[in-house]
Order: structure tokens, then C-alpha cells, then sequence
């Protein structure tokens, strides 16, 4: 059976090759081997390694692939993280994927270390969002964790989240709360999106396991964060970037949310070289 990743490399594949890589098999003959080595061009945080071997392997499993730096491993500019060695019509074919791979996941997880990094002295924990590449959130959320970020919810399938629509369509903050507490799972915590102070006094009452503050100011997260005490768990989110958030962390709060892990981080620079 095809797990999640391998679908995901599955469609990768179909997507760059097709039904053949044309260049590559008019100039390299089947029988032929050789062998590869991949070089960083910059320093990063390794990840994706794994999902890097996967692409090849599916192409041919006779490929040999030995890594020289695990996933969370630091790489400086020059290092060659891995060499491959087989049939060389499939390491061609396979370069552009399986770099595509290595290089947006090793940058998720390169920035997520550093905003980790800034807010290291504080009792916060960063997590991701549901912000991630159509169909790559398994990858991208795995990044963040080897980065040092904490995963939020995976989907709207596994935790009770709800939002200003949700509050609006339910008639307010009190009712619905009192609508999930109805339905809800015995063991499932339920979070509100707050946007004012008034909203974070509603979700209080109405007795909210979380409070997320959602888009606020400073120093109305502040003013949150002194109210609500320790009575719940408290989140911050919404436009945090790499530059504001030492300043959120140092309010008390307890999670700071940031879509920018997997939307503003970049790909890293990685080269593959066939080997004379």
C-alpha cells in the first residue's frame, strides 16, 4: 500500500516526467550507471533527507544512496550531505523532484530555527498553521517539528477550533461554546478566536479550555494575557513575523502561532553533480 509520502512523491514524478524524460533517454542508454553527490551552496538546518532517498527509490531500487548529515543536523556551505550511485537514466530523471523536496523542507525547517532561536528564553512554544502546500502538509509540518516548532491541529478533522464565521453563525462567543460543548468528544479542548478584549471576556465566561488573540496589538495582548492569568492556555496569532515576535513572547503568553513557517520560508540552495 502507498503511504502519504510516497503518493505525494508519486504525483511529483508524474508531474515532471510524465510518461518519459525525453532528454534523458535519447542521450543515456539503460545499462548505464554512475554516480552523484549533492553539495549545499549556503548554511541551513537538513531536512527532508528521507523524502530526498524516496524519490529515487521509486524510480529505480537498485539506486544507493549513503547521507552523511541526518534531519536537524546544521550544514555549512560546501558539505556534501549524500552521494548516489546507480542507473544513470534515473538519477537524472529524478534530480529536479527530489531536490524540490530537499530544499523547501530544509528551508521550513531553517527559518522555523530561527524564530525558535529568538524566543528561546521564553516559555512559549511556536506553532504551525494549516497554511502548508496543497497536499504536502505531512512534509512541511514534519519540517517545522525538526526545526524546533510544535504542530497545531493537522486539519479541521482533529481539534474544536472556532473562528469569527463560526461565531457569527452560531449567534456568539457564549453560544458556541455551549453548541461544541454539547457535541464534542468528552476529551476534546476547545479553543475561541478572541479579536477584542470583549471577546476575551465572553470566551472566559463562557469558560474556553484556550484563547487564541487573534490580530491584536501589543499591547492589547498584554492586557489579554493579564486578564485571562493562568486560567487557560493562551495563543497569539495572526501577521507574527520573524521581527515582532521576541516582543509577543515576552507578554506571558503561552503559543504563538505563525503561518510564516511554511509561507514566507524559502527554498534553500542545494546542487546535485554527477561525478566524472
Amino acid at each position: 500500500m502507498i503511504d502519504k509520502t510516497d503518493a505525494i512523491i508519486e504525483l511529483a514524478l508524474q508531474e515532471d516526467i510524465g510518461h518519459q524524460d525525453v532528454t534523458t533517454r535519447i542521450l543515456i542508454d539503460n545499462n548505464e550507471t554512475g554516480s552523484s553527490h549533492i553539495r549545499a551552496k549556503e548554511d541551513f538546518l537538513l531536512a527532508g533527507i528521507e523524502v530526498f532517498s524516496r524519490v529515487f527509490y521509486r524510480l529505480k531500487k537498485e539506486i544507493k544512496i549513503t547521507s552523511f548529515f541526518d534531519n536537524g543536523e546544521e550544514i555549512k556551505e560546501g558539505d556534501i550531505i549524500a552521494e548516489l550511485t546507480g542507473p544513470l537514466w534515473a538519477l537524472l530523471a529524478g534530480e529536479r523532484t527530489a531536490l524540490n523536496f530537499l530544499q523547501r523542507l530544509a528551508g521550513i525547517a531553517t527559518y522555523t530555527r530561527q524564530v525558535v532561536k529568538k524566543i528561546e528564553r521564553y516559555p512559549v512554544r511556536i506553532l504551525d498553521t494549516r497554511k502548508t502546500t496543497p497536499g504536502w502538509r505531512i512534509l512541511e509540518k514534519e519540517a517545522v517539528r525538526i526545526g524546533g516548532g510544535y504542530n497545531h491541529r493537522w486539519g479541521l478533522y482533529d481539534g474544536i477550533l472556532i473562528k469569527d464565521n463560526h461565531i457569527k453563525a452560531a449567534g456568539g462567543i457564549a453560544k458556541a461554546i455551549e453548541k461544541a460543548r454539547l457535541k464534542a468528544p468528552l476529551l476534546s479542548k476547545i479553543e475561541v478566536e478572541t479579536t477584542s478584549f470583549e471577546e476575551v471576556e465572553a470566551a472566559l465566561k463562557a469558560k474556553a479550555d484556550i484563547i487564541m488573540l487573534d490580530n491584536m496589538s501589543l499591547e492589547h495582548i498584554k492586557r489579554a494575557v493579564e486578564r485571562i492569568g493562568k486560567k487557560v492556555p493562551v495563543e497569539a496569532s495572526g501577521g507574527i513575523t520573524l521581527k515582532t515576535v521576541e516582543a509577543i513572547a515576552k507578554t506571558g503568553i503561552d503559543f504563538i502561532s505563525m503561518g510564516e513557517l511554511t509561507t514566507v520560508s524559502r527554498a534553500v540552495d542545494i546542487t546535485m553533480e554527477l561525478e566524472n
